[in-house]
């Protein structure tokens, strides 16, 4: 392969022989003879032939070397140009989405590499765009074809995208593309049109064509292609929450089936034993009997009780609490080793409902199997949140278990109720916080209460 260097090297040659071949023409031979001959002829002076054999010479040199530099040069840039402007071409085309542009010069140097290197990227182009094409249209298809209604706006409240879920519910199945949104909403219930202003996630449920249909409503704003959009999710919840809400009585009939059966079986079997006894005058024993039906029957009233607490828990009585005395106040409840100081700032909260909480967990802590002194209690204040730990240092949890752990009614012990930690959940969130359930590094299991934290004076 001749290289472009190789290639100007030999031009260069080219010109620098021929340049040394006039000069030697014009000063050694054949013009010298010429007007030596012609100053014989014409007369001319000695000085004027010397003068003429040294500039004249140079003059001529030059003047005959020009065009075959210019020529030479020309030869030289002529691929190079025609590979500049079908480059320029190729970009240009590029810039308008147009891959399809390839170079058709066939060459075995540096430039026929580059071209086979720009027809190979703009293969690679292509290919790329043929699989965005093909991505573009099957998202385009899932987005349609989903039952989530989904709605973009642009900054001026406008529709800039809606699949036909979202047609069907704002506007009887016709396009939406450019309307006012707000305008749109107007029409709609206002339970869902609060929701959109609001700006922020919620569950709510409107009446719709005679029924209740319940929505999960998610928003968030971003910038697309550096313009601020905002994106709305509706997705119907009637008929899913309808199944959970199967699902979870079925759970609750099984659960209370069986505790009923495992306390009405004993108490039915024992009274016909007392009743076989008081026939054949066997009073002895009859006290025993009479005591385990009503340990049974007791066991049966709390169970019951505990499903009665659980539904009717009440709102939260929000109060000044100062951590010393309730402290001391859960210390005669409960055994725990406190490991971390006491908040000088005192809490907001029901405390007789944050108490059973933490009596709760303490105990389960103590169920564990976890050491004594390895239950431990923390109090952080982070932030706008208030942390409150109990940690032990048991087995822990599987991820299946801590998956599941605050549903209602799920216990993996066998006499559990499934009720502890869900009422742990339900008290949280009904102070405004949440619950959450992790493995210790080094063994065990933290139950972190968080709450929200308000600085009193």
């Amino acid at each position: 392969m001749i290289t472009l260097k190789v290639r100007l090297t030999l031009l260069l040659g080219v010109a620098a022989l021929a340049g040394a071949l006039i000069y030697a023409g014009v000063t050694q031979w054949p013009l010298p003879q010429l007007l030596a001959w012609s100053r014989n002829d014409l007369g001319l002076k000695l000085s004027v032939f010397n003068q003429l054999s040294m500039l004249g010479g140079l003059l001529v040199t030059v003047l005959l070397l020009l065009p075959l530099a210019f020529w030479l040069a020309g030869q030289v840039m002529a691929p190079v140009s025609r590979l500049l402007r079908a480059l320029e071409g190729a970009v240009a085309s590029y810039r308008d989405g147009d891959f399809s542009f390839s170079i058709a010069i066939n060459r075995r140097d540096e430039l026929g590499e580059l071209i086979r290197m720009h027809n190979a990227l703009g293969q690679t182009l292509r290919e790329q765009r043929q699989h965005l094409v093909q991505r573009e249209l099957l998202l385009d298809t899932v987005v349609q074809n989903t039952p989530v209604a989904l709605v973009l706006t642009d900054a001026a409240g406008r529709v800039a995208y809606a699949n036909i879920a979202s047609r069907h519910l704002f506007n009887e199945g016709r396009s939406l593309h450019g309307l006012d949104f707000s305008e749109l909403l107007a029409d709609a219930p206002e339970a869902l049109r609060r929701a959109v202003e609001s700006g922020e996630d919620a569950l709510l449920s409107v009446e719709m064509d005679g029924s209740d249909e319940t929505f999960h409503l998610s928003q968030r704003a971003f910038r697309l292609q550096g313009r601020p959009h905002r994106l709305q999710l509706f997705r119907r919840m009637t008929r899913e929450l309808s199944r959970q809400e199967v699902a979870t009585w079925k759970r609750v009939i099984r659960v209370i089936s069986h505790e009923l059966n495992n306390s009405l079986a004993p108490i039915s079997s024992l009274a016909h034993s007392g009743a076989e006894l008081a026939r054949r005058g066997d009073t002895a024993r009859l006290p025993g009997v009479f005591a385990t039906i009503g340990e049974r029957a007791r066991h049966l009233h709390g169970f019951i009780a505990g499903y009665a607490s659980f539904a009717k828990l009440p709102a939260p009585q929000l109060v000044t609490v100062e951590w010393a005395p309730f402290l001391e106040g859960l210390s005669l409840h409960c055994r725990y080793r406190l490991a971390t100081p006491i908040p000088a700032q005192p809490g907001r909260f029901d405390a007789v409902q944050i108490e059973q909480v933490l009596i709760n967990l303490i105990k389960n802590a103590h169920e564990s199997g976890s050491a004594e002194d390895g239950v431990t209690l923390s109090i952080l204040e982070t932030g706008r949140d208030l942390r409150i730990e109990v940690a032990d240092r048991g087995p822990g949890m599987t991820e299946t278990v801590l998956a599941q752990a605050l549903l209602p009614f799920y216990s993996t012990k066998r006499s559990g109720t499934g009720l502890g930690l869900a009422l742990t959940r339900e008290i949280a969130e009904a102070h405004g916080g949440r619950v959450l359930l992790a493995n210790r590094e080094d063994g065990g299991l933290r139950v972190s209460l968080l709450l929200p934290h308000t600085v009193t004076h």
